[in-house]
């Protein structure tokens, strides 16, 4: 069962519920996938089963096709959220930690190509690594937050949330209008250009806020 921890592992007493994603968040990303830039936020869910820790060996599908890794700032809700305000929005959030958004990318792309949902291709088990969570005041300015992500010491994600098309208060404003957002539950807000494969046997290394490092290996 996945637990919420903080960087000094210290166990949050906060179970975990849904975790709400957010599509196509930089325009990089979106054009980098041939996509076009949203309008308004693209929204959708992960359940609680596709959370695996990710500071320890985590496995991917092997028999799926490509497993895309995608970086993201994930935000921890540390109370009951309905129709909340952008002004409001940083106050129902407790932690800031990192998320890989996996994705078996030759399924989903298949899927759009029907118009189906995407579930299958970002809510398997073991879709959400998460790392442990860092405090909400240890980030020095919340108004730009970078987000890295190196494979085998290569550069592959380097964003800042000052980028994203829409901005983490408007973004937590945006989903309490269609979802109540409750304590536990964990938002990803969106993946800065560079996607790609990942595979078995690769050494992982996210880093938030330019200081606090979070790495992890594919089984």
């Amino acid at each position: 069962m996945f637990q919420h921890k903080t960087i000094q592992n210290q166990t949050i007493d906060l179970p975990l519920g849904k975790i709400v994603c957010v599509g196509r968040n930089y325009a990089a990303h979106a054009k980098e996938l041939g996509n076009e830039v949203p309008k308004s936020p693209i929204l959708f869910m992960k359940p609680a089963t596709s959370a695996v820790p990710l500071e320890k060996p985590f496995s991917i599908p092997q028999d799926q096709g490509s497993v895309h890794h995608e970086v993201e700032i994930a935000l921890l809700i540390k109370s009951e959220a309905k129709n909340i305000s952008e002004d409001d929005a940083w106050s129902c959030i407790s932690h800031v930690g990192v998320a890989l958004d996996l994705t078996l990318r030759d399924l989903q792309d298949a899927l759009k190509e029907k118009s189906q949902p995407w579930e299958m291709a970002k809510a398997f088990d073991g879709a959400c690594p998460l790392s442990n969570w860092l405090p909400l005041e240890k980030i020095r300015d919340r108004n730009s937050i970078q987000i890295r992500l190196e494979k085998n010491s290569e550069m592959m994600q380097d964003g800042y949330s000052d980028q994203m098309i829409t901005s983490i208060p408007k973004l937590v404003s945006y989903i309490s209008q269609f979802f109540t957002l409750q304590p536990g539950d964990v938002i990803l807000t969106g993946t800065p250009a560079g996607v790609g494969p990942l595979e078995s046997g690769d050494i992982v290394k996210a880093t938030l806020d330019a200081c606090h490092e979070f790495s992890g290996k594919v089984l």
